[in-house]
């Protein structure tokens, strides 16, 4: 993006928040806004949410010059057909997003460019992010599920539907739980935020108040409940496990890791190199440097953008 290049139009589609920007020059978000995601509710519920929060974008300074709109979201997707099944958004199942999007006014007769949020991370790390120097990285966000996406020589690799590197449904736990996506044992099930939270409960871990998510673990873990360190321990190791394999397969030199349970920095990232010093044993795929994301939690965001731009926005 360079410097006095009309924004692109971002919005980021997960199973807690829905977020929408624009983005500017080098990444910078130049305005904001967010919602919560009504992920239990119905498909238009999920949809109207979305279309509030791009309306407001489009209320902006700045709006009249955007050029595209990039959409990163949950997946798996399909950029292909412009459809979207997120997981942890049972209310969507081939919800055509990018048709939905382009009818929808605000957006103009824009091109809306879909990506999954793994690809969305990868292309803004890669971009401006920790991947930088590096042509052979995997990216993921670790939040209420998982994903990932590949930068392999030099450039995104997506797949043919847009979910290659689609991490958090590698199984790593042959006996584990079911998972919505129909297999078990899958790393989200494991490494989540909502994972953690419930292992946490399940060992018996309470907490002070009402709160029960992965940050509340969080707090308990640094305050020295060992239910609440095991609940991370077996995240980092869920996860050493499938970067691993990941390295195992398509040799990259790095691995960066954003979203919000990356914020828990050592309890999640310590476990997980111990780990991977043991998973990763093949010389080929030992030494990987682990990194946290740069761009923190708007790099779904800036993501978004990056790939519109790729595609020529």
């Amino acid at each position: 993006m360079d410097t006095g290049a009309a924004p692109i139009a971002a919005i980021d589609i997960g199973g807690t928040k829905i977020a929408a920007a624009l983005v500017g020059s080098a990444g910078t978000l130049l305005t904001r806004t967010q919602r919560p995601t009504p992920a239990a509710s119905d498909g238009e519920t999920v949809l109207g949410a979305v279309l509030d929060a791009l309306d407001e974008l489009a209320t902006a300074p700045g709006w009249a010059e955007v050029r595209a709109l990039g959409v990163g979201s949950a997946g798996p997707v399909d950029i292909g057909r412009g459809t979207v099944s997120p997981v942890n958004i049972p209310g969507w199942r081939g919800f055509p997003i990018v048709e939905r999007l382009s009818a929808h006014p605000a957006a103009r007769g824009l091109p809306v460019v879909l990506a999954g949020d793994g690809i969305a991370i990868a292309a803004a790390e890669h971009r401006f992010g920790a991947a930088r120097p590096y042509d052979n990285a995997l990216c993921m966000v670790v939040s209420t599920g998982v994903g990932g996406g590949l930068v392999l020589n030099g450039g995104l690799h997506t797949g043919r539907t847009g979910n290659a590197g689609h991490i958090g449904h590698i199984t790593v736990d042959l006996d584990g739980d079911p998972c919505p996506c129909g297999s078990r044992g899958c790393v989200e099930q494991l490494a989540s935020g909502t994972a953690i939270a419930r292992y946490a409960l399940r060992s018996g871990w309470r907490p002070a108040g009402q709160d029960t998510s992965a940050v509340a673990v969080a707090a308990a873990a640094r305050a020295g409940d060992p239910r609440a360190r095991a609940a991370y321990e077996r995240a980092g190791r869920a996860l050493a496990a499938a970067i691993a394999a990941t390295a195992t397969l398509v040799e990259i030199e790095a691995v960066v890791i954003g979203g919000g349970v990356a914020q828990a920095d050592g309890l999640l990232f310590d476990p997980l190199r111990a780990h991977l010093k043991t998973y990763a044993a093949l010389p080929f795929a030992a030494g990987l440097t682990v990194h946290r994301a740069r761009l923190g939690t708007d790099a779904g965001l800036v993501g978004a953008a990056a790939v519109a731009l790729a595609a020529g926005a």
